[in-house]
């Protein structure tokens, strides 16, 4: 009885590191998505407003254009600062996985044969390897 509860409880924690490396993945994806699809915002919006500056003449015509590129700047390095938090927390996620796969690994050492063999097995699943 003891070993199907350990056993259920083994295939749950497998798809809950399954089901959250995808979400990962998928996440991953849709940041990078994000940050193209606001770089390419920025830089429409800068040629609108540097059309718009066109129509001024002198110094109106520098501070129209200089604050065209301090807007697409700012956007630009808002976008690029949400992606490296996101790689961050990514990174972090990874590390930690890695971290707790080898705790698991090393518990399985005190083990010989095939339960070892499980054991690492069972391991490289939940932690992805």
């Amino acid at each position: 009885m003891k070993a199907m509860i350990r056993n259920m409880l083994g295939a749950a924690a497998i798809g809950a590191v399954a089901f959250g490396a995808n979400a990962a993945t998928d996440t991953e994806k849709a940041d990078k998505a994000n940050y193209n699809a606001a770089v390419a915002k920025a830089d429409a919006d800068y040629k609108v407003a540097k059309e718009a500056c066109n129509a001024k003449q002198g110094n109106d015509k520098d501070v129209c254009l200089k604050q065209a590129q301090a807007n697409r700047d700012k956007v630009q390095a808002d976008a690029k600062a949400t992606r490296k938090s996101t790689d961050a927390v990514a990174s972090a996620r990874d590390t930690k996985m890695e971290a707790q796969y080898k705790v698991a690994k090393e518990r399985c050492d005190s083990l010989s044969g095939d339960a070892k063999d499980a054991c690492v097995k069972q391991a490289k699943a939940q932690y992805g390897q």
